[in-house]
């Protein structure tokens, strides 16, 4: 496709980049500049007008949202964290799948008040609990979640869980599905009605590359 206005893109590296980039390609996107061996933040494409910044996956909906990129791809934990401010929403890639979970210990429990929850997914933790009618105590953490319940600092943990292997190495299992998590494609609203063609045709041709993996 031809991209008549400037458009920015912004990723995060790991996972969602990898599996980001396809879909990108489909739409006729390709980077210049290897991202596994360039120190550089901004990155340039097969088009002019087209520019990818690279940053840290919870910082993605704050660029997008406060406009220093026009488009985003986010984990949808990210942005139930975030809380979709200023954000378009528009597509499901269907790409780093997991699954946000409640785990702990084989005989914990989920019942009763004034549990002590360990996570960084504060937000989500709070209205799944609340809807169960309890509440609960939350301790943020920003990695090692599965030490928490084994050293005393919590009850249960609220993580991602994709294999599960981390879980069961650590001694834990998982106990509750919230929800299941994929990557999202974000738009920041101004730039849907300024650039809106141009976005809007990207979109659709995202949309089609996505269809196209998910067929057998």
């Amino acid at each position: 496709m031809r991209f008549e206005q400037p458009v920015t893109i912004a990723l995060a590296k790991g996972r969602i980049l990898k599996d980001t980039l396809p879909l990108l390609r489909h739409a006729g996107i390709e980077l210049r500049d290897d991202p596994d061996r360039s120190r550089k933040l901004i990155l340039d494409t097969n088009h002019e007008q087209v520019k990818v910044v690279l940053i840290r996956a919870t910082d993605v909906p704050t660029y997008v949202q406060w406009g220093a990129a026009d488009l985003g791809v986010a984990g949808k934990d990210t942005l139930l964290e975030h809380g979709g401010e200023g954000l378009y929403e528009p597509l499901d890639l269907k790409i780093a799948k997991c699954r946000l979970m409640v785990a702990g210990k084989p005989d914990a429990s989920l019942e009763g008040q004034r549990l002590r929850i360990a996570t960084k997914y504060v937000r989500a933790t709070k209205q799944f609990f609340a809807a169960r009618g309890q509440q609960v105590e939350i301790i943020k953490l920003y990695g090692s979640m599965e030490l928490a319940p084994l050293v005393g600092l919590a009850d249960l943990i609220v993580d991602l869980v994709e294999s599960g292997n981390t879980l069961k190495a650590n001694g834990l299992v998982p106990l509750e599905h919230i929800m299941d998590i994929s990557s999202r494609l974000v738009v920041n609203k101004a730039s849907w009605k300024m650039k809106h063609a141009t976005i809007t045709a990207l979109v659709k041709t995202l949309e089609e590359a996505v269809g196209r993996q998910q067929q057998p």
